[in-house]
């Protein structure tokens, strides 16, 4: 692709951005390990940190599987309450004693609830015991339900429970310090007004843990977008980062295949990653606002975007299928 080309391709994109997607505070595009592109909005900077939201999800699944090929967690076929066994679990209550650490990453366990109690999660200080309380019920254990908030702290229960450290602290010793992450510290809230502060700051570095000091698992972590391409750079990498394997390559490849499906939005799912194309093996880690890190392994394509909150945003893969990656796919 001749220079020329390719400004002229990157100037429409950029007023592309300002025109119809105003809310992004910065995007980074890696092709082959390389930069190809990487700018910033909104007055961000490459220092800024954004709350990525359920991004957060696919930053748990990478911890889990190091758990794993750590030997802190025997198999994702161990039961949820084998890690909790000083919980009491009510007599009637069968479901919930067979939930899998699967079921959980697959977003196939059921809970209690219709409508999410926000209110009293956001307000509780043990957000592990809060959704405990409310795993099981009459649902079916193996059918997806799609649980952005209230589900996911269980697997930062087992993390913890597992590893002797907190989510932070192992995430930093085995994910974030080699990869060159910076996170640093707890985000706690004394107010809703601090948390709505918080949605809208662009720096604040840290992840945010409730009363007890446990890390949110669906939501809470800020990060820029360089350290989001890095999260997908290693990913697309099966694992290496400067040659030295971080997560395993078998647990790359089991979490970015399907292992259920939202039908009703016709999403397939794998270990707490959006998965998009079998055949290119792409897939996805997608937060609120429009926050992604999206892989395209065939095409060796890397691409993030961090936003900015806002509701009802234009949806971002739409935008990187049919605009960016046509933009950067072709440059050697």
């Amino acid at each position: 692709m001749n220079t020329s080309y390719g400004l002229e391709k990157v100037t429409a994109l950029e007023k592309k951005i300002n025109d119809d997607y105003r809310n992004i505070a910065g995007m980074v595009v890696l092709k082959d390990g390389k930069t190809l592109y990487e700018n910033y909005f909104n007055e961000c900077t490459a220092t800024s940190r954004i709350h990525v939201y359920s991004v957060t999800k696919s930053i748990i699944s990478i911890l889990i599987g190091i758990a794993i090929d750590k030997g802190y967690i025997k198999s994702i076929d161990q039961k949820v309450l084998d890690f909790f066994p000083d919980y009491t679990v009510k007599s009637r209550e069968k479901t919930l004693q067979n939930v899998t650490l699967k079921n959980l990453l697959t977003m196939t366990a059921p809970y209690k609830y219709k409508f999410a109690p926000y209110i009293k999660y956001f307000t509780s200080d043990d957000g592990v015991k809060f959704t405990l309380d409310l795993l099981g019920g009459k649902g079916q254990i193996g059918e997806f339900r799609y649980t952005p908030l209230i589900g996911p702290d269980i697997l930062s229960g087992i993390l913890i429970k597992a590893t002797g450290q907190s989510v932070l602290d192992f995430a930093t010793d085995n994910l974030f310090s080699p990869l060159g992450i910076s996170a640093l510290s707890n985000v706690t809230f004394h107010s809703k007004e601090e948390q709505l502060a918080f949605n809208k700051a662009n720096n604040i570095s840290g992840w945010v843990a409730d009363g007890a000091g446990t890390n949110t698992a669906g939501w809470g972590l800020t990060l820029s977008p360089t350290d989001m391409a890095k999260i997908g750079q290693l990913l697309l990498d099966n694992g290496i980062w400067n040659g030295e394997q971080i997560v395993s390559a078998r647990w790359v490849d089991e979490s970015t295949k399907v292992h259920s499906r939202w039908e009703k939005q016709n999403l397939a799912y794998g270990y707490l990653w959006w998965i998009l194309d079998d055949k290119e093996h792409a897939f996805a880690a997608m937060g609120d606002g429009g926050n992604v890190i999206y892989v395209n392994a065939k095409k060796k394509i890397v691409i993030s975007i961090a936003s900015l909150f806002e509701q009802k945003v234009k949806d971002r893969l739409e935008f990187i299928k049919g605009y960016i990656e046509p933009i950067f796919e072709n440059y050697e």
